[in-house]
């Protein structure tokens, strides 16, 4: 047995509103304001996720040979052409999405951080 088990997935970034409407937009559930600079999602299933307000956030760099991107996400999608038209509407920015043959493709939501859509 571990020390700890996974109690949430929090992302840094400057307007927690507004990357709590996409994701719940995106995953389902409801995004929800408990704090001061702090937006939970509520109703989706696995790994809660969270956004806090960070003063002077700096997205992510992806891909970036001198530099690391901390981590990503892995959204599991049933059709990826239909996904990624849906995300880009939501305001994600295509990373690494050209390769249609691929299973997987990147993007970055609205705050920068990267996450990958990939074919379930």
């Amino acid at each position: 047995m571990g020390i700890a088990t996974m109690g949430a997935v929090i992302l840094d970034c400057p307007d927690p509103v507004a990357l709590g409407r996409f994701y719940a937009a995106l995953l389902g559930g409801e995004s929800e304001e408990v704090g001061q600079g702090w937006v939970a999602l509520r109703g989706t299933e696995g790994t809660p996720l969270g956004f806090q307000a960070a003063p002077g956030f700096v997205p992510p760099k992806w891909p970036a040979p001198d530099a690391s991107q901390q981590f990503h996400l892995d959204l599991t999608v049933e059709d990826l052409d239909a996904a990624e038209r849906e995300v880009l509407a939501l305001g994600a920015k295509p990373l690494d999405a050209d390769d249609k043959a691929r299973s997987w493709r990147v993007y970055a939501d609205p705050a920068g951080h990267p996450f990958c859509l990939c074919a379930g």
